[in-house]
């Protein structure tokens, strides 16, 4: 699954991992995470490097927010690699996950895989398949501004956002179409039935009506257990969540989104509500750069302060283990 987070992706999750054929867990975003660490490994050609990349991945996984429940035998993850990759590090761990879930395929929902495409389409080959999930980007925006991660003022969401449509749209100009599809929260949410019922045609799998009853599953509950992040998880679909950037954005905020993204959010069917229109886009000189950015960094800090403490003891384990790799990397 590509796109931006707070787009739904768990929602979707959850409903894919009902599906018989399909285990779709909780990722934990091994390629965003390890893709900045990798120049310190050295050269991964050299077998213990990889070996280390591969039990400081596994290491990753086992302390995941949302535990997957599967064991793994590093020496196996190891020999299933087709090559000295990260891709190929998380492939394979994804592979023995499907396998003790007794599901043939798997589906990552680290959206953040966006940035990652070419390496993704160099090892899967054909194998691989892309779900596109995108929502207006306003209601995107608004969600990070009140949630516990991300970016803290519009102008950086809309940034953010506007690049990860692009790589996912050019990703669906790039790759056969038969590997490519896109679905809109809006339509998900509004339409769920039908929205499965064409989402399981492209995958070529059956249609599960369990698909539905995702907030009833055990998988939502422990979801919803790790952190106020995703406690909708245990709702059933929300068909109104949508244009609640109209209420709950600031004229300013909407403006400074739709002077950023306003070409995703047209080509994706959006219309602009302010720019083009009572008012034009905005030009950002490195001044106004700037006091966004500190303005920025003051948001995020002090979000970070007003953390529950369940949030912060979800989080801590994986936390502290990529803190501990980094140190070791330096020291080395």
């Amino acid at each position: 699954m590509i796109g931006t987070q707070r787009s739904g992706s768990n929602l979707l999750r959850l409903m894919v991992n009902q599906a018989p054929t399909i285990a779709a867990p909780h990722p934990p975003h091994v390629l965003e995470r390890f893709t900045p660490l990798l120049p310190a490994y050295g050269d991964l050609r050299d077998e213990a490097a990889f070996q280390r990349l591969v039990d400081d991945v596994v290491r990753l996984v086992e302390v995941n927010p949302v535990s997957w429940g599967v064991e793994f035998d590093r020496a196996d993850i190891r020999q299933r690699c087709r090559d000295n990759s990260l891709v190929a590090v998380f492939g394979s761990v994804m592979d023995r996950m499907a396998e003790a879930y007794g599901k043939p395929d798997w589906m990552c929902k680290s959206l953040a895989n966006v940035h990652y495409l070419p390496e993704i389409e160099r090892y899967f080959g054909g194998q691989a398949r892309f779900l596109y999930l995108y929502r207006d980007g306003r209601d995107v925006c608004l969600s990070f501004l009140k949630a516990v991660v991300g970016e803290k003022t519009a102008y950086h969401v809309a940034r953010q956002w506007e690049r990860e449509q692009q790589l996912a749209l050019e990703c669906g100009r790039r790759v056969p179409a038969s590997q490519y599809l896109a679905l809109s929260y809006e339509e998900l949410t509004s339409n769920p039935d039908s929205t499965l019922q064409l989402l399981c045609r492209w995958l070529g799998i059956e249609f599960s009506p369990t698909m539905l009853d995702f907030h009833a599953s055990e998988e939502a509950s422990k979801t919803a257990a790790s952190g106020r992040l995703w406690e909708n998880v245990k709702k059933p679909v929300m068909s109104s969540n949508t244009k609640k950037w109209l209420t709950g954005m600031s004229q300013d905020e909407v403006i400074d989104f739709e002077s950023v993204a306003g070409p995703s959010l047209i080509e994706l069917g959006y219309d602009l509500h302010f720019v083009g229109k009572a008012e034009p886009a905005r030009d950002y000189d490195a001044a106004a750069q700037a006091a966004l950015d500190d303005l920025n960094r003051q948001r995020k800090a002090a979000v970070k302060q007003e953390l529950p403490a369940e949030d912060i003891a979800a989080r801590k384990p994986q936390e502290d283990l990529l803190a501990s790799i980094r140190s070791r990397l330096v020291a080395a």
